[in-house]
Formats: C-alpha cells, sequence, structure tokens
C-alpha cells in the first residue's frame, strides 16, 4: 500500500521528467534574490484580500493557449480546471473544489471578522514553462487586476 502521508518530490519528478525527454539542460526553476513580498501594514482583519490561483475557469488541453483569466467571488463556478496541468494525480485530485477554492472557508473569515473583506473577483494566472512571458505578462497582469481590485493581500494557490 502506497504512503499518501509523504510530500511529493515535485522538483526531483521535473528534473527527471526533461532529462528522460532528452534536455541538455536541467530545468531551471525560477529565483529572485529580492523578494517582492512586504510585511502587511494593517492587521489582516483589516485587510481585502485577493485568490489567484493556476487553475482555469475553463476545460482547455495542454497545446490550447493560455491567459489571465478571472471569475466572480460572489457567484463562483463549481468547478475549475486543470486537466492540462502536470500533478501527481494519485496524490491529489480536483474532485472537492474546497480544497483548492476555499470560497466558502474565506467568506466565514470575513463574517468572524478575521479578514476584512474578499475582493470581488478572483484570478487564474496560466502556468508557463516560460519565465519570460510569466515576468514580462501574465504577473503584471494579474498585479494590474489586484490594484483594480484594491486588495492588501493575495492567497496564492498553485495547482
Amino acid at each position: 500500500m502506497k504512503d499518501t502521508n509523504l510530500p511529493v518530490p515535485y522538483m526531483e519528478r521535473t528534473r527527471q521528467f526533461y532529462e528522460a525527454q532528452g534536455f541538455t539542460k536541467a530545468y531551471a526553476w525560477a529565483h529572485f534574490d529580492d523578494i517582492p513580498f512586504t510585511p502587511l501594514e494593517k492587521p489582516l482583519a483589516d485587510c481585502r484580500l485577493g485568490y489567484v490561483t493556476t487553475a482555469s475557469t475553463y476545460a482547455r488541453a495542454a497545446t490550447d493557449a493560455r491567459f489571465v483569466d478571472s471569475g466572480s467571488m460572489s457567484s463562483p463556478p463549481e468547478r475549475l480546471y486543470g486537466d492540462d496541468l502536470s500533478w501527481d494525480r494519485e496524490a491529489t485530485h480536483m474532485n472537492d473544489r474546497s480544497s483548492y477554492f476555499p470560497v466558502g472557508y474565506l467568506n466565514a473569515m470575513v463574517a468572524d471578522g478575521r479578514v476584512g473583506g474578499l475582493a470581488d473577483r478572483f484570478h487564474c494566472i496560466p502556468t508557463e514553462y516560460s519565465q519570460r512571458r510569466t515576468l514580462e505578462s501574465d504577473a503584471p497582469e494579474i498585479l494590474r487586476r489586484l490594484n483594480e481590485d484594491q486588495i492588501d493581500i493575495a492567497l496564492l494557490v498553485p495547482l
């Protein structure tokens, strides 16, 4: 029986996957000397929270074009999609929306006064193998939308 309580070694698996495909240069993980995070300037109970995920609002194939997308937090979709993404389907699944899109829990945190409020919409950022595209296009677009939503803090949920 497989022990499902062990961590999934994603980075090592990615290295092995690239090597098995014949790539001679190892996958280059993004690395930043300056971390773009800052301490909160006010208590969490006074902060407006934004939600960002790598899931998608629509079913897409691995070859489909990817783009930044947004959806409503007040009437969220029944599910989000990630079938085109590479992740360990034996260790986890997307059948429980609350596990990767905890809108009910976030609303409860607002009702309890632990978070000041939620942005009106959530955002989906595509996963790209191109760090350049992420840095030059997708990340600035997510930042623009989060600023437009006037959020103080973002919950990032990668699949």
